[in-house]
């Protein structure tokens, strides 16, 4: 499952809409990379999204 280990972020549900305006479900997954960071002096590899990597990368 798409979900974000530091956020918290899962998946968003919607429509999607054909040209008649039909609506069928979809469902919009997280964009989450699998990252290493160091916690406490040792590395770990989590599932991060890509909000937050790029947060990461500024601090």
């Amino acid at each position: 499952m798409a979900k974000c280990m530091t956020c918290g972020k899962g998946p968003l549900f919607g429509q999607s809409r054909s040209f008649s305006m039909r609506a069928t479900k979809r469902r919009f997954d997280v964009n989450v990379q699998t990252t290493t960071i160091t916690v406490n002096g040792q590395t770990r590899r989590i599932k991060v999204c890509s909000r937050c990597l790029r947060t990461m990368a500024k601090a």
